[in-house]
């Protein structure tokens, strides 16, 4: 049984004094008997910053963290397009944007631009649309154009918890019970989490979440390829099947 590196004491467990009183205490400690587990103690409270930065994922230390914002065969547009955001995020410069649309629509729209968000390898802009007058989340890909405005903007008070970064809610998803085989277990992993699948007697991966029944899970489940078994509800499966076949009527 050990502590891991990585724990780190609730917030507000110790008062600054009681702190370093503790590391006082651990430092005489060693100083009368040498032993390496005073060391170790105060190693992992030293990991405990005081001046920790609250609601960030990483350190953002630089060499720690590398994150290619391009797409595949980039030709630097796509990195060239975060830049300009991260610049007018940064200078508060309201942006005119050309968004297509999920449906293909094509819009112009006036945005303050906020925080950049990368999620399921996908890069967005959560920003105040002036259009709809209030914050959404843009998909880069879907940016057509960007027009830098000489109109500046006053930052809004945003929190994580603002972000939705869930996409649906509970009313929207239904339950899904899928079964993925060896060769679907890494990509598994990297879409659901190990906390989400349980292996069977047989060596198959069974996943029992809720999940949105949408044109994108199925995308995402065809994509899987022979990899994953949709077990249930039959709807799921039926529509599975439907795509399958139109897609093998692509190659007659």
């Amino acid at each position: 049984i050990y502590i891991s590196d990585a724990f780190k004491l609730p917030v507000g467990f110790m008062t600054v004094e009681e702190y370093e009183a503790a590391m006082e205490a651990l430092d005489i400690a060693y100083g009368q008997i040498p032993d390496d587990k005073f060391l170790d103690a105060k190693r992992k409270l030293s990991a405990q910053a005081k001046e920790e930065v609250r609601n960030s994922t990483l350190s953002g230390t630089i060499g720690t963290v590398l994150v290619d914002g391009g797409t595949w065969g980039d030709s630097k547009s796509f990195s060239d397009k975060m830049r300009l955001l991260e610049e007018c995020i940064l200078d508060g410069t309201v942006l005119e944007i050309e968004y297509n649309s999920r449906k293909g629509i094509y819009t112009r729209r006036k945005i303050e631009p906020h925080v950049l968000v990368f999620k399921q390898g996908v890069w967005y802009v959560f920003a105040f649309c002036r259009k709809q007058r209030a914050f959404r989340l843009f998909r880069l890909g879907r940016m057509v154009s960007i027009v830098v405005t000489e109109e500046k903007f006053n930052r809004r008070p945003v929190e994580k918890e603002d972000i939705p970064l869930a996409y649906w809610t509970d009313e929207k998803t239904e339950p899904v019970r899928l079964a993925f085989n060896e060769d679907g277990f890494a990509d598994a992993l990297d879409w659901l989490g190990r906390e989400n699948l349980e292996e069977n007697a047989d060596g198959e991966w069974i996943a029992d979440l809720s999940l949105p029944f949408d044109d994108e899970l199925i995308k995402k489940l065809v994509g899987f390829g022979k990899r994953v078994k949709v077990l249930s509800p039959v709807a799921l499966k039926e529509r599975v099947k439907e795509t399958a076949k139109e897609i093998l009527a692509l190659y007659p």
